[in-house]
């Protein structure tokens, strides 16, 4: 299991036990959803300017936004749907995608909301990961059952 978190801001002190934190995150949002197989994820931790570009390259919308996840892995609420995707045959991992987080924004909505901005951060975090995982908000169907599936485990 790898988890790769890389830093491309300035604004706000990443420290340690962030990290740390995020780590144990991503791998209680795995043994959650019983996903047993070896893994890599990447975060990029990111401010406004940067997670604008990238929404408006991807998405064609020109603003910043909280979180994006770019899944590799063909999945649907947890289970692998389709051998195609990245592994990583000389480590033996699959490699689920890509998570960017906006510091900045987490910190404004942390605010906004009244709680830490670390429970802010995992929030953002735990989102990315279901996303990775092939859980989406796409319809209102799957929205409630993304939401759902969020709160159980955050409430865990």
């Amino acid at each position: 299991m790898e988890i790769f978190i890389e830093n491309i801001q300035d604004e706000i002190e990443v420290t340690d036990e962030m990290l740390e934190l995020m780590k144990k995150a991503v791998k209680a949002c795995l043994e959650h959803e019983k996903f047993e197989h070896p893994y890599e994820i990447s975060i990029i931790l990111t401010d406004n300017e940067k997670i604008r570009e990238v929404n408006s390259e991807q998405r064609n919308i020109d603003k910043p936004t909280d979180v994006l996840s770019f899944p590799i892995v063909d999945m649907y609420e947890g289970v692998i749907k389709s051998s195609q995707g990245d592994f990583d045959m000389d480590e033996g991992r699959i490699i689920l995608g890509d998570i960017l987080i906006s510091l900045e924004k987490a910190k404004e909505q942390s605010v906004e909301y009244g709680h830490s901005f670390e429970r802010e951060l995992i929030f953002l975090l735990v989102h990315g990961v279901f996303h990775l995982l092939g859980y989406d908000h796409d319809i209102p169907e799957r929205e409630k059952k993304c939401l759902k599936n969020r709160r159980s485990f955050l409430k865990a």
